[in-house]
């Protein structure tokens, strides 16, 4: 039983740290700080500002542009970042 518990327990994380890709055109910034590693709410904050003040982001590596992401945040989250 706590072998199954152990294993049990080893899925639930697996799952949890798991996220699905955030389209940062569209997405909320609850959304977009819930998907990416290293962006909490106040970066996840920024980046819609920044959307809503100069338009879609046309590249991921654009998000660099957004005071408080950098290009090792860009780097880490790049097959989380969808532009649709």
């Amino acid at each position: 039983m706590k072998k199954l518990s152990v294993i049990l327990f080893g899925w639930m994380m697996a799952f949890a740290v798991w996220a699905a890709p955030v389209n940062v055109n569209q997405a909320n910034a609850d959304e977009i700080a819930a998907a990416l590693t290293g962006v909490g709410k106040v970066k996840a904050e920024a980046i819609v500002a920044y959307r809503e003040a100069h338009g879609h982001f046309k590249s991921v590596e654009s998000l660099s542009q957004v005071k408080g992401i950098g290009d090792k945040t860009v780097e880490k989250n790049k097959a989380d970042i969808l532009l649709k």
